[in-house]
């Protein structure tokens, strides 16, 4: 046995593998990542508010959980071998800065962006959309000396101005996003996730109503 490790260690360990062996556990962290994050979420989310049989019900977490570690894993795959691609298609064999743009450009499209969208893949790319905006908002003011865009750059006192839209800039979006979220749900409702719009329904409309202390208390009527 310790043999057979040894020599598997051997292989791993060998520099000229590392490409190939880089995209499999890429593929694996995936896989690993996309499992730990969707299954507990969709126990809770499936129990809490969907009906049908145990049978269902656990069908449907599998479900889902399979979708979200397998698009993971297919992404990073796709993303890491077109990075190897570029790469390699140059004589110095060297990343260019537009590489990791392009590779998730691939990525995105061939993993996320064809064919009818599931609800897992809205969720985890309106989850990127969201982190790439907060980024973009601190990229924008930060000095093109730290590798900003540096907008408030023609702007006297510059640093207490960036430090006044760097505090007002998070209340601003919150304030803006439940304002938003709130009118579409009362208004518009079919325009948002489904999941999202069943959580809000449980809150807010199933509040508004009841006939007796158990659905008062205990569960919604």
């Amino acid at each position: 046995m310790d043999n057979i490790r040894h020599s598997l260690e051997k292989v791993i360990l060998d520099p000229k593998y590392k490409d190939f062996l880089a995209l499999l556990k890429g593929f694996r962290n995936g896989l690993v990542y996309g499992t730990k994050v969707r299954f507990p979420h969709a126990l809770v989310m499936v129990f809490l508010f969907r009906t049908g049989t145990l049978r269902s019900k656990l069908a449907l977490i599998l479900k889902s959980t399979r979708t979200h570690a397998r698009n993971l894993a297919l992404f990073a795959l796709t993303y890491k071998s077109t990075l190897l691609l570029l790469k390699n298609s140059r004589a110095s064999c060297t990343e260019s800065a537009p590489d990791t743009f392009l590779a998730g450009l691939v990525g995105g499209y061939a993993v996320f962006g064809r064919g009818i969208q599931s609800s897992v893949n809205q969720q985890i790319v309106i989850y990127v959309f969201a982190r790439v905006v907060l980024a973009l908002a601190k990229l924008s003011i930060a000095p093109r000396e730290q590798g900003g865009l540096g907008i408030l750059g023609a702007v006297g006192n510059e640093e207490e101005v960036r430090g006044g839209v760097s505090r007002r800039a998070w209340p601003v979006f919150a304030s803006l996003s439940w304002a938003c979220v709130m009118y579409l749900f009362r208004w518009h409702p079919d325009t948002l996730q489904p999941s999202l719009r069943s959580s809000m329904k449980y809150i807010y409309e199933n509040a508004d109503h009841w006939d007796c202390l158990r659905n008062f208390v205990w569960h919604n009527k």
